[in-house]
């Protein structure tokens, strides 16, 4: 991949970084858990630049962040009512939620599968990145394919730099760890991976709705 300058950016450029977003740019962005490489998810361009520059397989699908429940509603389909009482509880935070969705996105971010991973990050430099754009953005770790994921801007350029168009420093990340994946698209939930938020806490709310 030919190399680029990739842009360090700070909460005050927010409008450069949604300006490079709605070209189809990528920028690594920050969360709660670890920084994210970001692209529109409606962009077939912007995604397929994410895996080039994390060397990352086609056939393993992205998750999107989303502003809010609104946003999830246009892109997936039959979610269950359980789903809204989980982001009442835990968004914004470290919950994934795996539903089916509508196959409004471009194709590679859920690798032509029927289910797309959704997650409102506790960013709020991220958040109003989201919100400007008015598109949910793919946005897998910050990282080449297989390293470890990047808490602050620094980890992000070890692998990244001139591979992205910009990183916009949001500091260091508060969990530094990744989300926990839920998936709610089968008739029993099940939990993909152990993340920042614990199953116990996820279970409370699922007993309370009936589910085990």
């Amino acid at each position: 991949m030919s190399t680029m300058k990739t842009q360090r950016l700070t909460k005050v450029n927010i409008d450069i970084a949604v300006d490079l977003l709605s070209n189809e740019k990528i920028v690594a962005i920050p969360t709660e858990t670890v920084y994210g490489l970001a692209g529109d998810a409606f962009s077939d361009t912007a995604i397929q630049s994410i895996y080039r520059a994390k060397g990352r397989v086609e056939t393993k699908p992205l998750s999107v962040l989303v502003s809010d429940m609104k946003m999830v509603e246009s892109l997936c389909d039959d979610i269950p009512k359980v789903a809204y009482k989980l982001v009442e509880k835990f968004w914004p935070g470290p919950l994934t939620l795996v539903l089916k969705h509508k196959g409004l996105l471009s194709q590679y971010v859920t690798a032509n599968g029927a289910t797309l991973g959704v997650r409102c990050p506790q960013h709020d430099v991220t958040l109003e990145i989201i919100k400007r754009l008015g598109h949910p953005l793919g946005a897998p770790s910050a990282n080449v394919s297989n390293m470890s994921s990047p808490k602050n801007v620094n980890d992000v350029l070890v692998t990244l730099d001139e591979k992205i168009d910009a990183v916009i420093d949001g500091g260091e990340c508060m969990l530094s760890i990744e989300s926990t994946i839920l998936d709610l698209s089968q008739n029993e939930p099940i939990i993909l991976r152990q993340g920042a938020l614990n199953k116990e806490e996820i279970w409370t709310v699922l007993q309370q709705e009936g589910y085990l």
